[in-house]
């Protein structure tokens, strides 16, 4: 009972590693060519492989395999790394100011020594 509970968590976390993988391929698509260019990236067709690799790798094998780790490591990369990037050139991200303060600005009024 413990080893089929242990495998069904295992399942479980299978998918969602797969989802995550899913999530990051469909927003690598998104993404236009020049923004990676632009960020300083590889190219949209290399993360596409990458991570359309990486999706099916972590459907296909065991979580337990190395494989899949692998896999994980790439989709980690491409969401921490490449797709900040991505949001700041295509202007989508980033941290936003409200009235427009300076950058010297404290959340309670302008930072002065």
């Amino acid at each position: 009972m413990l080893v089929a509970g242990f495998f069904s968590v295992l399942g479980l976390v299978s998918w969602a590693l797969f989802f995550f993988a899913l999530y990051a391929f469909v927003d690598a698509a998104i993404h236009r060519d020049d923004a990676y260019r632009a960020a300083d990236k590889n190219t949209k067709a290399f993360w596409l492989i990458v991570l359309g690799i990486s999706a099916v790798v972590m459907k296909l094998f065991s979580i337990i395999s190395f494989l899949p780790i692998i896999g994980l490591v790439a989709v980690i990369v491409y969401t921490v790394d490449v797709r900040p990037k991505l949001r700041e050139v295509s202007g989508k991200g980033g941290p936003r100011r409200r009235g427009g303060g300076s950058s010297s600005d404290g959340p309670y009024g302008p930072f002065s020594r």
